[in-house]
């Protein structure tokens, strides 16, 4: 496993799992934007207060690469970079199984800054890339 900004370990639920045992390809967009939560909160940020002061970062892009399914019950930590590339703050997020850390997802979501409607930029998101 590579060196990341941010680990998050969590848990496979059994409804996040379809008809086949393994973990709908959707659950993982949610295991991301989860990450991307704790990870703003472990930098004193809260997406909500964000919100109320008029900043919202929102989505623009998302591109995965599913590589090994998750089953339930199993342990997974969900890792993240960020990198700003002119107006986009750009998520790469690996999640791995555990304990054997086989890769099981690679995520790039590109996300913009909209400040009260319109998009720009916000000291409180410059700040995640120290």
């Amino acid at each position: 496993m590579k060196d990341y900004m941010f680990k998050l370990q969590m848990t496979v639920r059994d409804y996040e799992c379809d008809v086949e045992g393994i973990v709908n390809n959707a659950n993982y967009l949610h295991y991301m934007e989860h990450t991307r939560h704790q990870f703003l909160l472990s930098k004193g940020i809260s997406f909500i207060e964000l919100h109320k002061q008029g900043v919202d970062a929102v989505v623009a892009r998302v591109s995965l690469q599913y590589k090994e399914p998750l089953t339930p019950d199993k342990d997974f930590v969900s890792c993240l970079n960020v990198v700003k590339e002119g107006p986009k703050y750009v998520f790469l997020q690996d999640i791995y199984r555990l304990p054997d850390e086989k890769l099981c997802v690679r995520g790039k979501i590109e996300t913009v800054a909209r400040v009260n409607g319109k998009l720009g930029n916000s000291p409180e998101l410059e700040a995640i890339l120290d």
